[in-house]
């Protein structure tokens, strides 16, 4: 094909779904990063973006890309648990650098997903005392719409220490619906590290959270500010697309 055609083999992106009301929103929020851009072109630097994401002890293998070449076939397979084991991480990345990670576990240490107190116990016990330690002032926190986020009680948190600069559904600058493709966390971070902490297969949750936490701190700040800069193009392309997907920068060439 590629010889006798001359066209190559392209793979499908994936990306979020965006229901019609999504597009407004998503254009109204660049609209307003933008202003604030124009203000103050550092004012990426400010902004604090937050979100969780699972790790699972066995990883995937994705089909479409793992090839044994054999003369014969292998008959090779890959036994699944049906209930594999996990962690819940929770980061904030900004230009600076990244807090975190944070392991969600209950009273006695065993791992545990997101709910709305353990979520404003990360907020009052881990992230707020990290931003005093690194003495982050006048900086904008972000967060996406999820109920533990946006509960009543944890809005009271985050807008007794914010403010009016912080951004999430239901708050002072509304965080567009599912708009995965617009925080570093999503568009960077989780798939950064995902692609380096099964390298050296570890067998315990234990070894798994060594390798997410070495993985972060080895980042270097060039990249994260390269990552945050990547956020302004964004903002860029979603108002020139009118809150549709950014092909620009799926398709960048």
């Amino acid at each position: 094909m590629r010889k006798d055609l001359g066209v190559k083999p392209y793979k499908i992106q994936l990306v979020q779904e965006l229901k019609p009301n999504d597009l407004p929103q998503r254009r109204i929020f660049s609209e307003w990063a933008l202003e604030k851009l124009a203000e103050n072109p550092l004012f990426y630097r400010q902004i604090l973006f937050s979100d969780e994401a699972h790790f699972w002890l066995n990883g995937y293998v994705n089909k479409q890309n793992c090839r044994i070449w054999s003369e014969e076939q292998p008959e090779a397979v890959q036994e699944l648990p049906m209930h594999p084991e996990k962690c819940t991480v929770w980061c904030g990345l900004y230009a600076g650098g990244i807090i975190g990670p944070y392991f969600f576990k209950d009273a006695v240490g065993r791992n545990v997903t997101v709910n709305g107190d353990r979520y404003r116990s990360m907020l009052t016990n881990f992230l707020l005392p990290k931003m005093e330690e690194l003495n982050l002032v006048d900086m904008w926190f972000q967060q996406d719409g999820a109920t533990c986020h946006t509960a009543h009680d944890s809005m009271a948190i985050l807008r007794e220490n914010f403010g009016e600069q912080f951004i999430s559904r239901n708050g002072p600058v509304s965080w567009p619906p599912r708009s995965c493709d617009l925080t570093p966390l999503d568009y960077f971070l989780w798939g950064y590290v995902k692609s380096k902490v099964y390298r050296n297969k570890p067998a315990t949750i234990p070894a798994l959270e060594d390798n997410i936490s070495e993985e972060i701190r080895a980042i270097p700040a060039e990249m994260l500010e390269k990552v945050a800069q990547n956020w302004t193009f964004r903002m860029d392309h979603l108002r020139r697309s009118r809150g549709q997907h950014l092909n620009e920068i799926i398709f960048k060439k």
